[in-house]
């Protein structure tokens, strides 16, 4: 769904760009947790930080090779375009915000069950 919404915010001109990539960070977070399920938030937040802060910071790398391959659609979503501030805030804003839908949603559900 994540991925979908994603997609979707670039091919419709009235959403800001910044929502996909908002949207990125939390399916990177909700990646990063599925495949470390034993680890704390705070390793999650860091290593979902870090993908995205590496993935935003090789965009100024502009040797040809990766120049070519970001013209393909694998490229172009995972590796972007060109480097932005304001990507790095929405990476922020968008792990921070699925962390804490995290949390709402755990205590929720241990609430319920107990």
């Amino acid at each position: 769904m994540t991925i979908f919404l994603g997609i979707l915010s670039r091919k419709i001109s009235q959403i800001p760009l910044i929502t996909g990539d908002f949207l990125y960070a939390v399916m990177i977070y909700l990646l990063v947790r599925i495949v470390f399920t034993d680890k704390k938030a705070l390793y999650i937040i860091v290593v979902s930080l870090l993908i995205c802060y590496s993935i935003e910071f090789l965009q100024l790398y502009q040797g040809n090779w990766m120049i070519e391959l970001r013209k393909t659609l694998f490229g172009r979503y995972v590796l972007g375009q060109g480097f932005l501030w304001s990507d790095i805030l929405a990476y922020t804003f968008g792990i921070a915000s699925a962390f804490c839908i995290e949390r709402i949603v755990l205590k929720y559900t241990n609430r319920v069950s107990a």
